[in-house]
Parts: C-alpha cells; sequence; structure tokens
C-alpha cells in the first residue's frame, strides 16, 4: 500500500465503497461538500421536499465547518449530525467525513445504502493544505457553516465503518 493509502476520486462509485474495509488508509482527490450542525439538516429537509440543491450521487461530505482557520471535522456523532447521515446516505452520498463513534442504527444504514464514514485527524493546517479551491454552494447565509463545495488533493482518512463493521 502506498504512504498516502488508497486513492479515491470522487464521485465515489458503489464499487469502490464495496472494496474499501474498516482500517483502509485512504486519501480523497477530487470534490467534496462541507457541512455541519447548522446546514446538512436544511439540506436534508430540501431533499425531502424533492428539490436538489446539490448532486449527491456519489458524494463525499465533510462535516466541519470553512474558516478562516480553515477545516477540521467536527464531531459526527452529535444529533444534528448524526440524523442527516442516513437520508443523505439514501440521496446517494458514499462517504461521510468526520470523527467520533456513531450509533449502531446509522452503522446498519451505512451498509444498507452503500456508504461509508471516515475519520479524519482534527489537524485544521494539514487538512487544509490539501484544499486547491472553496466556493460555497447552499446556505450563504449560515456563514462558515454553510455548505462548501471543495475541491481537495490527497485529504487523508481512515475507513471507520464499512460493510456494518466499526473500529469503534
Amino acid at each position: 500500500m502506498e504512504q498516502e493509502g488508497k486513492r479515491i476520486k470522487t464521485p465515489i462509485t458503489e464499487s469502490s465503497v464495496k472494496e474499501l474495509q474498516v482500517g483502509d488508509f485512504i486519501s480523497i482527490f477530487g470534490i467534496i461538500y462541507t457541512g455541519r450542525d447548522a446546514a446538512l439538516p436544511q439540506l436534508v429537509r430540501y431533499i425531502s421536499q424533492g428539490e436538489n440543491l446539490i448532486d449527491l450521487e456519489g458524494a463525499v461530505i465533510m462535516h466541519t465547518a470553512v474558516s478562516p482557520a480553515g477545516i477540521a471535522p467536527t464531531t459526527s456523532n452529535k444529533e444534528e449530525i448524526e440524523e442527516t447521515i442516513i437520508p443523505l446516505s439514501e440521496a446517494g452520498v458514499r462517504m461521510h467525513v468526520g470523527k467520533g463513534a456513531l450509533s449502531k442504527k446509522t452503522i446498519q444504514a451505512l451498509k444498507k445504502h452503500n456508504s461509508l464514514f471516515i475519520v479524519t485527524p482534527p489537524a485544521a493546517a494539514f487538512l487544509t493544505s490539501k484544499v486547491v479551491s472553496s466556493e460555497v454552494v447552499a446556505f450563504p447565509d449560515e456563514g462558515m457553516e454553510a455548505i462548501h463545495r471543495l475541491e481537495v488533493q490527497g485529504l487523508p482518512g481512515i475507513v471507520a465503518v464499512a460493510h456494518e463493521r466499526s473500529i469503534y
């Protein structure tokens, strides 16, 4: 295995998800989206009303805000965030990136929808160095918690939940 882990290009294919296992080191290349407590529940509401603000098929969503200090994962098992993981997976998100253990219900749903949970180090300077470009794509009134579209090169992570297995 390469030092940077398995290279994952977005959008994520279902076959890529099937090949990854708990504990695999990965590096993500391409487009990812960001969101956390303020924006993700809003995005889910739009989806439930049949409005797709962004193309989520094969998408990666990182649980973070985008601030002048950079990006770093927030805790994914906060109620406002974890409750969005299942409907976002149903809408096509293949990878959720954050930190923390997820509930059994969420782990089971990730398997059902062929999605994964990735943990990444909470090292803002390091993670921000992997961002090539950033733009707000939804909920600009939320400021740094708006949904951003980031282009990343080599965003690191470890597969924490895959195929109903968890590192926690």
